[in-house]
């Protein structure tokens, strides 16, 4: 288990992580995601003791890792980013080296032949590791980090620079190697992610501004829940038949797409509805073409909260959590609040029924600037119109 308690770490006037507490329960496997100089490798270099933190704690199974960090550092293993190897070393010569350094109590031969075979490196223990290809090294990082059995592996970047087959095969013993450990992956491919990752963590700007499953910060931050279903069978009678669905809010009937009438179905905050949708859809004999919900991608949520300040969504995940309604957002940041809202629709209806209001009330400076950018055209007087159709057709008789 790792515990992180207000971590902070300042370099001179510059704060690279603000105040950070999460808590990672052991067997879990963690995405840590955020922009370059969010916070993300200082983090990481606090909870495996590279660096100190300014204030705040982080424990490894319930050891400091400032204050006990030779206990806290046997529960550890840690890939950087480049991986840590000695180039005139042989495969086997480096893992012995790691194996003493750690100063490991398990069998050697054993334990590091099993290591070995679940990275699947066997075959090139006797080589340099100057000789082997990037896939390989990052292997071999792999298992130097495994040496020890160590509660939690922490992995900086471990398919940066790979192809496309070499990151699947990272990617597969990354999803083994989590049945067995609690897993950090800092990672920038994002799709990599979200195939191995049960949970994310999004840093930007020091602060930890997401944590939580691909579904849940996509509920949280989407403003449309809408599940989008194509279903052959008389509208009325699906309709009634959605709307008993347990969960379902407010169904809206769309229209035809080829044979099917597509439904737009808003269901309760947290509520799952799919699995619903399709039973009573099967118990009626009816036929379902499509089944979609509208929620954002994992890219999506990453743009949207490196983009947003940590003061607006943590305003956004409060309103959120608390069943309130989605606060929205001037272009300055402000939050715009209901006394701030104009009733414009009342008051635009009145101005249109009379066009001379128009040009001579005395306006709010909102709702001139909302008529200027939404309306324009009731400003604009019929008799121009007319008298523009006048020169046409006098500019038209002269020319015959």
């Amino acid at each position: 288990m790792i515990e992180v308690k207000n971590l902070t770490k300042r370099y001179g006037n510059h704060e690279a992580v603000k105040n950070a507490s999460f808590t990672i329960n052991d067997g879990e496997v963690v995405g840590f995601l955020g922009p370059n100089g969010a916070g993300k490798s200082t983090t990481m270099n606090i909870l495996t003791g590279y660096l100190s933190a300014t204030s705040g704690t982080a424990k490894i199974n319930g050891y400091d890792i400032l204050e006990n960090p030779i206990e806290a550092k046997r529960h550890i293993g840690y890939l950087p980013e480049q991986p840590p190897l000695y180039l005139d070393m042989t495969v086997e010569e480096y893992l012995d080296f790691v194996y003493y350094l750690k100063n490991t109590s398990l069998p050697k031969r054993p334990h590091l032949a099993e290591i070995c075979q679940l990275v699947k490196i066997e075959n090139v223990k006797k080589r340099l590791i100057r000789n082997l290809s990037k896939g390989y090294r990052q292997r071999v990082g792999i298992a130097q980090a495994l040496i020890g059995n160590p509660d939690v592996l922490i992995l900086d970047e471990p398919t940066v620079g790979l192809d496309p087959m070499q990151i699947i095969e990272i990617r597969n013993l990354i999803t083994q190697l989590g049945r067995n450990h609690t897993v950090i992956l800092s990672s920038h491919i994002l799709s990599e992610i979200q195939a191995v990752c049960e949970r994310i963590m999004i840093i930007n700007q020091g602060y930890i501004i997401a944590d939580g499953t691909a579904a849940e910060l996509s509920e949280t931050l989407s403003e449309d829940y809408t599940v989008v279903a194509q279903i052959i069978g008389p509208p009325r009678e699906v309709k009634e038949a959605l709307e008993g669905v347990k969960g379902v809010k407010n169904i809206k009937v769309m229209g035809l797409f080829g044979k099917a009438t597509e439904y737009h179905i808003e269901p309760e905050m947290g509520v799952d509805i799919r699995r619903g949708i399709f039973e009573r859809v099967v118990a009626k004999k009816w036929t379902l073409i499509d089944l979609t919900t509208r929620k954002m991608t994992l890219e999506d949520i990453f743009l949207k909260m490196t983009e947003e300040s940590p003061e607006r969504l943590n305003r956004i995940f409060e309103a959120r959590k608390n069943g309130e309604e989605i606060p929205e957002f001037d272009e300055e940041g402000n939050e715009i609040t209901k006394d701030d809202e104009i009733d414009s629709v009342e008051e635009i209806d009145e101005i249109i029924e009379n066009k001379e209001t128009t040009a001579e009330a005395e306006m709010p400076q909102e709702l001139e600037d909302t008529l200027q950018f939404e309306n324009e055209k009731v400003v604009v007087d019929l008799s121009d119109i007319e008298s523009v159709e006048d020169e046409k057709t006098e500019e038209s008789e002269v020319t015959e």
